[in-house]
């Protein structure tokens, strides 16, 4: 044994025996298992393991909505997502939430283990794919985003919800030649081409992430 009590939860049944079963063959302490959010959430209070690997979508509670309920409770379990997701807005709320660790299931276990070893030291450990995706995709796009006032960014969610600029304007109250003036801002500052298509077109591309924000 080499001293590091590990929890999983996973609703793939074959995936948490697999996954136990190396963690055991590995030495590690395995405290506990679960295959839904809610029975994570209570073993991971009951148990405070040092680090728990979660899958993000969970029947009950998603794997983010349990780390945050234990964050709430101030527990110094460190945590490390196993997921198929690498949607920007997935890895965007790892960043935000301060997980540990964010990996691919379909990653060997040799991978699994070093992630944890580096999280028992107290470093991050993301795979590159993931690093790759907010250092190319997410980043560049947040900074961005940084330059728009607060009334701006609430009108960029409402075009990713794909709201006309009318129907924006009523809900914001605002008249449709101010909605129609905020876009021309919104595209200066994100430097998108002048066409309005442009703008709608980069809200879907970063739709998640908008909704994320």
């Amino acid at each position: 044994m080499n001293g590091i009590r590990i929890f999983v939860a996973d609703d793939h049944p074959m995936l948490l025996k697999g996954l136990t079963d190396e963690l055991v063959q590995y030495g590690y302490d395995v405290v506990g298992t679960a295959a839904n959010g809610a029975g994570a959430l209570e073993t991971i209070l009951e148990k405070a393991p040092d680090i728990a690997i979660l899958d993000i979508e969970m029947p009950v509670l998603s794997g983010f909505e349990v780390i945050n309920k234990t964050l709430n409770k101030g527990l110094s379990t460190r945590f490390i997502i196993l997921t198929s997701h690498k949607e920007k807005a997935f890895v965007h709320k790892a960043k935000q939430l301060n997980i540990s660790g964010y990996l691919l299931k379909d990653e060997p276990f040799s991978e699994i283990d070093k992630c944890i070893k580096a999280v028992a030291r107290d470093e991050t450990y993301f795979s590159k794919s993931f690093d790759d995706i907010f250092n190319s995709e997410i980043s560049p796009q947040l900074e961005k985003i940084k330059f728009l006032s607060p009334s701006e960014r609430t009108i960029v969610r409402l075009i990713a919800q794909e709201k006309t600029s009318r129907e924006i304007g009523e809900l914001l109250s605002i008249s449709h030649r101010t909605v129609q003036k905020h876009r021309a801002n919104i595209i200066q500052k994100l430097d998108l081409p002048s066409e309005m298509d442009a703008l709608n077109q980069w809200t879907q591309e970063n739709k998640e992430l908008l909704l994320s924000l």
